[in-house]
């Protein structure tokens, strides 16, 4: 999956999102959790897209780091509105759960791999000297 795909992905998950929050009951729970849905599940598209213009790796990991941080925190929201039953369509909530995992699956493997090239860099550089 190239960075075009995977933002294309990140802003389709985040509309999913926005429409989820968008169908949550009009009471002080579901006011309050589709605010931090909203919150959370956009700023993963956001925050990749200022990832992508990372002044170094390491910013970069630490960017692809805060999309990891949104992305749990949408998943704990997506379970609490699901135990909580304030979403009536769960086939919907179950999508947008599957997907925000799959999401974090990819973006660990991002920081690992990003990790692995400083690490293999520096080792490069030490071998060098």
């Amino acid at each position: 999956m190239n960075k075009r795909d995977l933002e294309d992905r990140l802003i389709r998950f985040s509309v999913l999102i926005i429409k989820i929050a968008g169908e949550m009951p009009n009471n002080i729970a579901g006011k309050h959790l589709s605010g931090q849905l909203i919150h959370s599940g956009t700023s993963v598209s956001l925050n990749y897209g200022e990832a992508q213009s990372g002044e170094s790796r390491k910013d970069f990991i630490h960017k692809i780091k805060i999309v990891l941080k949104e992305l749990r925190e949408t998943s704990i929201c997506l379970k609490i509105i699901m135990q909580a039953k304030l979403f009536e369509n769960t086939d919907k909530l179950r999508i947008a759960m599957d997907e925000n995992n799959e999401l974090i699956s990819i973006f660990v493997k991002s920081v690992e791999t990003a990790q692995r090239n400083i690490n293999s860099q520096k080792s490069e550089i030490l071998r060098k000297s």
